[in-house]
């Protein structure tokens, strides 16, 4: 989890302005054990929930900062917008509407740990617009909104090439 998907820069270089700035937002969240965690479930198509949300935040930060938004509260919100420690795929008579549902678990995990603030609340509960009727409160929930569904788009499409990959290989070697 080094970097972001597409993205050149290696979040671990202190070298970089970007890498830095970036982690100067988010370093207590990104090296505690339970955001870690997340590295345990698949999220879209052979990512981890960790490394979406390293992606949604990133991106998150870096839109944010473009427009001038507030760039901290975006990254940490993309950070823990899907903290929930659960297979979503498995259905459960405990939890409501996933899209709605995981979203509220998420900011209740994200207070007790971390504790957030109102535009991070916000917008780990409405990440799920449109999906959702209430449409972020902030600027930068919308940003956060729109970078999970650009992630989740990219990653849907680099496992597929991941998958072409270990077909033509297999095809590859049963022709020998």
């Amino acid at each position: 989890m080094k970097k972001a998907i597409f993205s050149s820069v290696n979040l671990m270089d202190s070298e970089s302005e970007t890498a830095s700035g970036y982690m100067n937002c988010v370093e207590d969240i990104f090296n505690s054990e339970i955001i870690k965690k997340l590295d345990n479930f698949e999220q879209h198509n052979h990512t981890s929930r960790l490394q979406h949300s390293i992606n949604v935040s990133y991106y998150s930060y870096i839109w944010s900062k473009k427009l001038g938004l507030d760039c901290r509260s975006a990254a940490r919100a993309g950070l823990m917008h899907d903290m929930y420690f659960y297979d979503w795929r498995r259905p459960c008579s405990l939890r409501g509407y996933h899209p709605l549902w995981h979203a509220l678990v998420a900011c209740d995990n994200a207070r007790k740990n971390f504790g957030v603030n109102n535009i991070e609340a916000d917008a780990i509960k409405k990440h799920m617009w449109p999906c959702i009727f209430t449409p972020p409160k902030y600027k930068e929930g919308y940003i956060v909104s729109m970078a999970d569904k650009y992630c989740a788009v990219l990653e849907f499409f680099k496992g597929i090439e991941a998958v072409k990959k270990v077909i033509g290989l297999k095809a590859a070697y049963v022709r020998r």
